[in-house]
């Protein structure tokens, strides 16, 4: 059991540095006067609108791929939970 909680710990690591360069990779997407810049993390840095930055637009982008990314968590804990890895999770 203790090995499973270092490999547990080591993995939390590496992922956390993982999204951590994550942040640092950059997407956009430009058409009919509308820019879009995501990063690897699915979040919206800037979205632009006839040269204008649309700050309520990015900000309500993100907040849904938040409430997104809280839902797949909560299910995933749940399967989790099922197998008996609730507390690892």
């Amino acid at each position: 059991m203790l090995d499973k909680l270092k490999n547990l710990n080591k993995w939390r690591k590496t992922q956390s540095e993982i999204q951590k360069q994550m942040e640092q990779i950059f997407a956009s997407a430009e058409r009919d006067g509308v820019k879009v810049v995501v990063n690897a993390n699915n979040k919206v840095i800037s979205v632009e609108v006839e040269g204008d930055e649309d700050k309520l637009l990015k900000d309500l982008l993100n907040d849904a791929l938040k409430d997104a990314k809280k839902k797949a968590e909560k299910k995933l804990r749940g399967q989790a939970s099922e197998l008996g890895l609730g507390d690892l999770l």
